[in-house]
């Protein structure tokens, strides 16, 4: 629990000068999660935020809405053969009369980019499970300039990655740019779920009024992660991919790429972007 970095020893080669030293690296480990008792997913996650991770995974899933159908999350004692806690598994128990969906199919459907299955029933799982449609009223809206200084205040907000150099990041700001939350982990997706686990905890779901950029590209996994926490805008400093594109058009979700800089592409829900003073410096 809390082993978010772990030292080895590593050669290192710098013009030709040879030397041993040890590195700093980012932990990573699996976690298990069970749902009521019963296993119902692993992911590989940098330890820490663990609760969270869990909640904010259970949401994407369209099992959680609110801190009241949570009961209690805990560590699973006795998870290896001989009795010992790993903190590697998690439990999470719903609130009696919470209603859960049918994850034989479903769950595969729309959580995992690589399922193999089509993309309308990708998007039709999404559209059917959202707790939290999209519902900005009155909508968010975003200048460039602002959307533009948020890659460099992600960075210099890592702490890990600064000692690491190995983490995806993922952080929630306001519509004025104010830093709401910020999470680390080898995936980013473990990121993104830390961050409305956490949200959920503090019962400030939907999102509705928050912003969430995420490091590297925006996947399908990722935007479906923001449509089922309510978030209106997603950004990455990469590429989305199609999938990803054509979830935020069904859904209304404004999706940003290739945030660099002052540069930016806006694949979806442009409506939400303060174009008229960027279209009168072009």
């Amino acid at each position: 629990m809390g082993r978010v970095t772990e030292r080895r020893k590593v050669l290192r080669i710098r013009d030709g000068a040879v030397s041993a030293r040890p590195d700093t690296l980012v932990a990573e480990e699996p976690l298990e999660i069970r749902l009521n008792g019963k296993p119902l997913a692993i992911t590989m996650r940098t330890p820490g935020d663990d609760f969270a991770l869990a909640a904010g995974f259970l949401v994407s899933e369209g099992v959680l809405a609110t801190a009241d159908d949570l009961q209690n999350i805990v560590y699973c004692a006795g998870a290896t053969v001989d009795g010992s806690n790993t903190y590697n598994v998690v439990d999470v128990r719903t609130t009696p009369g919470v209603e859960l969906p049918d994850f034989t199919l479903e769950r595969n459907v729309y959580t995992s980019s690589s399922c193999g299955l089509c993309g309308k029933a990708s998007l039709d799982a999404v559209r059917t499970t959202a707790r939290w449609p999209i519902a900005d009223t009155p909508p968010v809206r975003v200048e460039p300039q602002l959307l533009a200084s948020l890659p460099d205040r992600l960075r210099a907000s890592q702490q890990v990655f600064d000692r690491t150099g190995g983490l995806h990041a993922a952080a929630l700001f306001s519509e004025d740019g104010e830093l709401l939350d910020i999470r680390e982990d080898v995936g980013r997706h473990n990121a993104v779920d830390k961050l409305v686990g956490r949200a959920l905890q503090n019962g400030r779901l939907p999102l509705s009024r928050a912003i969430l950029l995420v490091s590297g590209r925006a996947s399908f996994e990722l935007a479906q992660k923001a449509v089922m926490a309510g978030i209106p805008l997603l950004a990455a400093v990469s590429a989305p991919s199609s999938l990803a594109v054509d979830l935020a058009a069904e859904t209304g979700l404004t999706l940003v790429g290739f945030l660099r800089g002052p540069n930016m592409n806006v694949y979806a829900g442009e409506d939400r972007i303060a174009l008229r003073a960027a279209a009168a410096q072009g």
